[in-house]
């Protein structure tokens, strides 16, 4: 599959971040995204498009990043869920980790690390 052809899905709750990251990944040649803005609406999504990558935020309102992890697994356990966080949340990271996420990246993520990902996904 190449990059064209994944679908990702962006959750943060943060708009600016969602639109810096979606700017990104079409820059990058990925021409289908969604976007949700806590967990409640990743899970909703997920389920309504089965994107082949989700970059999540681990804190957010609602539902926080790893609950939303779980629940995204327990339904699909092949999804590929990457997790991004800010500094000064090993405790969410180590529990992510433990979840089974796909991955992981530190805030603020570069625009390379991005490309690196979806390239890595895309093979």
């Amino acid at each position: 599959m190449s990059v064209e052809n994944l679908k990702i899905l962006v959750c943060d709750d943060s708009l600016f971040v969602r639109k810096k990251i979606t700017n990104v990944l079409r820059n990058c040649g990925v021409t289908e995204l969604y976007e949700a803005a806590d967990g409640e609406q990743a899970v909703e999504m997920y389920n309504k498009y089965a994107p082949d990558l989700v970059l999540m935020d681990i804190v957010m309102p609602r539902m926080s990043g790893v609950e939303a992890l779980k629940l995204i697994l327990a339904d699909d356990p092949k999804a590929k869920v990457v997790m991004a966080s800010s500094v000064g949340t090993q405790e969410n990271l180590k529990e992510a980790i433990n979840a089974g996420a796909f991955d992981f990246l530190q805030k603020p993520i570069s625009d390379t690390q991005l490309e690196t990902l979806v390239r890595k996904v895309g093979k």
